[in-house]
């Protein structure tokens, strides 16, 4: 990823992220949440992430976000009075926020010693068919071709080992949405 790209989505996920805690519209917050997450998008996608930085658009700032902003019209949330900031929490966050960027800065600065070393894919095509014997063999012939299938993996994993906890979080999700509404309405009333 060219430098300058790195440099904007970084400052927009780092903007974004800003913008969420310091803005007081919870409408206006929630979508500076959608700007942070399209900077970290691009970032994944900076790294050859393409599967994650693609689901990043989809699944974070599509479907979860109009989930927030649908809940938070739901709400009908009233504006805030203002308060005098304290000063703790503020010298806190400044805290956080300076030790993250010495972290930064020593991370960017550190030159590697040695070069990475690249996948052996023909060995993790072996693993993944040790592992996974009653899996198609489609996955470790690909691995073999030296082409990474993260789309079919990922896949493969989700659906066939973690499809339970999938199921449940998605009925999570519309358990917490009938809440809201149920809890919209009564207050109404």
């Amino acid at each position: 990823m060219p430098l300058p790209l790195f440099w904007l989505f970084a400052l927009l996920m780092l903007f974004g992220g800003l913008a969420v805690i310091t803005l007081r519209n919870p409408v206006a917050a929630a979508l500076s949440m959608v700007a942070s997450f399209v900077g970290l998008a691009g970032l994944f996608i900076g790294l050859n992430a393409y599967f994650v930085g693609i689901m990043q658009i989809l699944v974070y700032a599509g479907a979860i976000m109009v989930l927030f902003v649908f809940i938070i019209m739901l709400l009908d949330l009233k504006t805030e009075k203002l308060h005098t900031p304290k000063v703790v929490p503020i010298v806190g966050g400044l805290g956080i926020v300076i030790a993250f960027t010495i972290q930064l800065l020593g991370i960017l600065g550190a030159t590697p010693d040695k070069p990475s070393t690249p996948l052996d894919l023909k060995q993790a095509a072996a693993n993944y068919a040790i592992q996974h014997p009653e899996a198609s063999d489609r996955i470790p012939s690909r691995l073999e071709k030296g082409q990474l299938p993260d789309v079919n993996l990922v896949g493969d994993v989700i659906f066939k080992e973690y499809n339970l906890p999938l199921q449940i979080v998605g009925v999570l999700l519309l358990v917490a949405t009938i809440g809201v509404v149920v809890l919209s309405k009564r207050q109404a009333v």
